[in-house]
Formats: C-alpha cells, sequence, structure tokens
C-alpha cells in the first residue's frame, strides 16, 4: 500500500492550478504574470512588484540543510499552521475521515480539522502529561487518517520519547498518517531530540518544524513539513500559489546565515538556562503547587488561584498565557521564559504578591 492510498482520491485525482511563476523561468522581460513593472517604493531591490517563487530554491536548500532531508522532503510556508491545514484538507473527506488528538495540546490541529468537518478523536494524555501510545492505537478506527503528536507538547511542554514515536509509526502503517509537531524541540536538553531522521523508514511519518520560536521568525511566518516525497508533491497540488512573501523569505535567509544560527544558538542555550532558573525559583514561592518539567521555551505552572495570578502580572504590564481551558490544566498558567531581566521582573511580581497576600 502507498502511503497516497491514505490520501483523499479526487486530492489525488485533480488538475492542480498552474501560476505562471511555475510555467516558465528565465528571461528578462516578463510579460506574463500581469504583474507591475515598477518597484513599490521603499523595496530596496527585493522585487516586490513580482509574484515571489513559490518554493524558493535558496530557502528550500537551507532549510532542507538545517534539519538533514532531502529538498524534494520539504514544503515550506506560512508557518506550521499552513501545513497543519494542507494535511487536513488532502487527507480527510469532510463528514468521513478524522483526525486523532492528545488534549491538552496544540489547538489548531482541531480548529483546522473541524473547518474540513473531519471528525476529531481525543485520547488524553496520562496524568503525569505524557503520551499513552497503548490508548492511541486502541482508539485509531477507519476514519482516522492523521495522528497529530506534539513533542515537546505545547502547553505542557514534555518531550514525546523516540521509541514511542517509531513505535506508532510502525502501527500506523498503511492505516494513517503520523504528524509529529517538533515546533520547540530546539530547546530540548538532548542534543538531537528530532525524529526527521525517520522519514526514509517510515512512508507515514511527517514532521512539522518552524522558524518562528528558536530562530526568532515569528513575524516571518515561516514553517516547515518535512515527509515522503510524494505526500510534499501531493500538497503542493492544493497549496496557494504564492504562499511566502518575499520579505519574509530574506528574513528567513539571513537568520539561517552563519551569523544567523549562531545568534540563534546563543539566544536557546540562554532560554534553557533561564528555565532552569525560573523553574526552580517558582517552584519555591507561596502559591505555586507545580511547575510542570519542560522541555520547551515555556513553563506550565499550577498555582492555588491562577486567576489572581494572571490579574496581578496583567497589572504589572506582564502577559502571559492562561490554559486553564485545556484538560487538566484548570488551575495553570503557561509562562514564556524570557530575558533573564523579564524572568527577574515576574519573579519579582510574584514575590511581592506573595509578601502581601
Amino acid at each position: 500500500m502507498n502511503v497516497l492510498d491514505l490520501a483523499r482520491p479526487e486530492i489525488r485525482a485533480m488538475q492542480p492550478y498552474s501560476s505562471a511563476r511555475m510555467e516558465a523561468s528565465g528571461g528578462q522581460v516578463f510579460l506574463n504574470a500581469n504583474e507591475s513593472a515598477w518597484a513599490p517604493v521603499g523595496d530596496h531591490g527585493l522585487g516586490c512588484n513580482r509574484y515571489p517563487d513559490p518554493q524558493p530554491a535558496a530557502l528550500i536548500d537551507a532549510l532542507a540543510a538545517l534539519y538533514g532531508v532531502r529538498r524534494e522532503q520539504l514544503l515550506t510556508g506560512r508557518g506550521s499552521d499552513e501545513a497543519i491545514d494542507l494535511l487536513v484538507r488532502a487527507f480527510c473527506r469532510a463528514g468521513e475521515d478524522a483526525i486523532l488528538i492528545q488534549p491538552p495540546t496544540f489547538g489548531m490541529y482541531a480548529v483546522c480539522a473541524r473547518i474540513q468537518n473531519a471528525g476529531v478523536i481525543e485520547v488524553a494524555l496520562k496524568a503525569d502529561f505524557t503520551l499513552d501510545v497503548s490508548a492511541i492505537l486502541a482508539a485509531v478506527t477507519p476514519a482516522v487518517k492523521l495522528v497529530f503528536i506534539c513533542t515537546p507538547n505545547n502547553p505542557t511542554g514534555q518531550l514525546v520519547p523516540r521509541a514511542s514515536v517509531e513505535r506508532l509509526a510502525q502501527a500506523l502503517a498503511e492505516r494513517a498518517l503520523l504528524v509529529v509537531d517538533e515546533a520547540y524541540v530546539e530547546f530540548a536538553d538532548a542534543g538531537d531530540a528530532s525524529v526527521a531522521g525517520l522519514i526514509d523508514r517510515y512512508d507515514n511519518l511527517a514532521v512539522l518544524r518552524t522558524l518562528s520560536k528558536a530562530w526568532a521568525l515569528a513575524g516571518a511566518r515561516i514553517g516547515s513539513l518535512l515527509a515522503n516525497a510524494e505526500v510534499i508533491a501531493l500538497l503542493k497540488r492544493i497549496m496557494p500559489p504564492y504562499p511566502l512573501p518575499l520579505p519574509c523569505v530574506d528574513a528567513a535567509l539571513i537568520g539561517l546565515s552563519g551569523w544567523g544560527q549562531a545568534n540563534a544558538r546563543e539566544h536557546v542555550a540562554i532560554v534553557r538556562e533561564q528555565r532552569e532558573r525560573l523553574g526552580g525559583a517558582l517552584r519555591r514561592l507561596p502559591g505555586v503547587r507545580e511547575v510542570l518539567p519542560s522541555q520547551a521555551n515555556f513553563l506550565a505552572v499550577r498555582f492555588d488561584d491562577a486567576t489572581a495570578v494572571y490579574r496581578q502580572l496583567l497589572a504589572a504590564g506582564i502577559v502571559v498565557r492562561d490554559v486553564r481551558r485545556y484538560p487538566n490544566l484548570g488551575d495553570a498558567l503557561r509562562i514564556t521564559i524570557g530575558t533573564p531581566a523579564e524572568n527577574t521582573r515576574v519573579l519579582a511580581v510574584l514575590q511581592e504578591a506573595a509578601t502581601c497576600a
């Protein structure tokens, strides 16, 4: 069985849109795309009067080298969100197919499925927020086409062991595509926590990566899907023709340059050190019930009164994420690791609030 047999047959059979940029390359005078012949004010040589390449070669090469995959195994687009949406639309028939998720987890998996009118099967994480592989496999029905796992998990921070990913990939072969979201994997203490190296072994494995977190490019919206080349080719058929704005591609290439990578590694090291510092200090504060172990750039923290803590921080100009709506996190806030000075400010506000209580 080919992994594409899991995809919607009408997507496999459709005639994709062919953009002007895809149909012709080279040349010196471009009169095929109804673009303006003049660059806009403040263009600075980017050429924003022209449509960008659908998958810019320089960016694809840089990302493939970064993630250790072949260029035909990589699709880049507007953050991980676009890849999630494309996967759901390509593999799930409206009103018939489903995805499987493990709450509490990233909310866009379910949002994209519901927009597509696909079912959402939930298998809760264990009490300690680790993955229950046996329960996941027991819940997979013939309708399930995509199984999403997030590692490190958002919003709890735990890393899924590689052995668990392999067990799922093996058991789901010819049944479902396993999608591993590694948005925060650069922050893990392990030197190489990514499972991208398993793609050649399992054609039903896909990996989501992003430049939004460790690479400090959230505003550029550059995400990648790493997968079997046939899956990548399928998604290109339904992707909008010009997904990546030229200024965003330019920012990504600067971020992935030699000095850009050195800068990112320096900041990731600071985040790891500050994660330990902030977590240890929070555990000693009155009113803190628990700081969940995290391998991401945030901490999920349980409080005796999360509502009061949220308001105290907000009054001090500090915005954290209220995650109390998530299952089993009714007393928790998610705090992103900031600069050392920002983390010190968080601790000072919480200490002051505890003293006045």
